[in-house]
């Protein structure tokens, strides 16, 4: 089960127009800095381009799961951008990427940031739930959306 407020509805962009990689990792940074105060959206970016230094978020099947452990961070929490239309992310599959859900917890907690990230992979390996996500309308759709098949996940 994710946190109490992992995903919030002010950290949803439901239709971004970022053309790059680099846009999109700004993007998801401004939304995930702004979950803990104090931090800058530049600082995040720049933990999220460092670890996508070390080989591609990019999951396949269009999604990409950029993700960091930053100092000064008390809480895990998510971002999702939905993107209008495709962009390279080097991914995988070399599909372009429209779903971003971008990741940051405490520096100190490697073994919640593997289990997100597996709770996170397992949520987007899921078809049925990526094309209801593409789907969705709103910020408030996609977060009852994720937040029904999280819990579904967890029941099973």
């Amino acid at each position: 089960m994710f946190p109490e407020n992992f995903l919030t509805l002010d950290r949803i962009s439901p239709n971004s127009g970022a053309g790059s990689k680099k846009r999109i990792l700004e993007e998801v940074g401004a939304l995930l800095a702004s979950a803990s105060p104090g931090l800058t959206s530049e600082q995040v970016f720049d933990k999220l381009l460092e670890r996508e230094r070390l080989g591609s978020t990019g999951l396949g099947q269009g999604i990409a799961l950029p993700h960091a452990r930053i100092e000064g961070v008390e809480n895990a929490c998510g971002a999702l951008v939905r993107l209008q239309s495709g962009v390279d992310f080097d991914a995988i599959d070399n599909r372009k990427v429209d779903i971003v859900f971008g990741l940051m917890v405490p520096q100190q907690a490697t073994e919640e940031h593997l289990q997100l990230l597996a709770q996170l992979a397992t949520l987007f390996s899921n078809e049925k739930f990526c094309s209801r996500l593409r789907e969705a309308g709103q910020s408030q759709n996609i977060l009852e959306l994720i937040n029904q098949f999280e819990g579904l996940a967890q029941s099973a």
